[in-house]
């Protein structure tokens, strides 16, 4: 008498067979006709492997067209206007000045001194002509030049209406 946890071929075999009607009941039936693909008339909405639109293309020219596509071209070009702002404004002026954020096409940029500020709205249209001309998907229509911050002195509750301290700057 064999053992009872032995298991016999039959019942291996009729396991196999219970696993496989299981599996076409969940997946679907029996496959129709042969499984092998038909060469001479392509799916419908399948493409050709040489046909149109499959010519290998360079992967800047993919990437251009994904990135316009999906609508980055604007802030992708925002990013690059402030990442190259040496480069648009010069090296000198880029040392006394960095670009602060571009909002509504108005580009902020904040000076090391007032004496910067004031220089930097004098080239204002020079600067505006390169960043049109470099980057125009940026839609820079204006420039903000901006000094030093000065201290504030209307700090805490007892603070003192009236001019302040006139003689601490100058």
């Amino acid at each position: 008498m064999p053992e009872p946890s032995a298991a016999t071929p039959a019942d291996a075999t009729s396991e196999a067979i219970r696993v496989y009607q299981h599996f076409r009941e969940v997946f679907g039936g029996a496959p129709t006709g042969s499984r092998r693909r038909k060469r001479d008339e392509p799916a419908r909405g399948a493409s050709a492997p040489f046909g149109n639109g499959r010519e290998p293309r360079a992967l800047g020219d993919t990437l251009d067209t994904l990135t316009a596509e999906l609508g980055w071209n604007s802030p992708l070009a925002q990013q690059e206007l402030l990442s190259s702002w040496s480069e648009v404004a010069g090296e000198e002026t880029a040392r006394h000045s960095e670009p602060v954020g571009l909002e509504h096409g108005v580009l902020t940029v904040r000076c090391d001194s007032t004496a910067w500020a004031t220089q930097l709205r004098m080239m204002r249209t020079t600067i505006a002509a390169r960043i049109v001309d470099r980057y125009p998907e940026a839609g820079v229509e204006s420039i903000r030049f901006q000094g030093p911050d000065a201290p504030s002195w209307k700090k805490g509750p007892r603070s003192v209406p009236g001019r302040g301290p006139r003689d601490t700057y100058g």
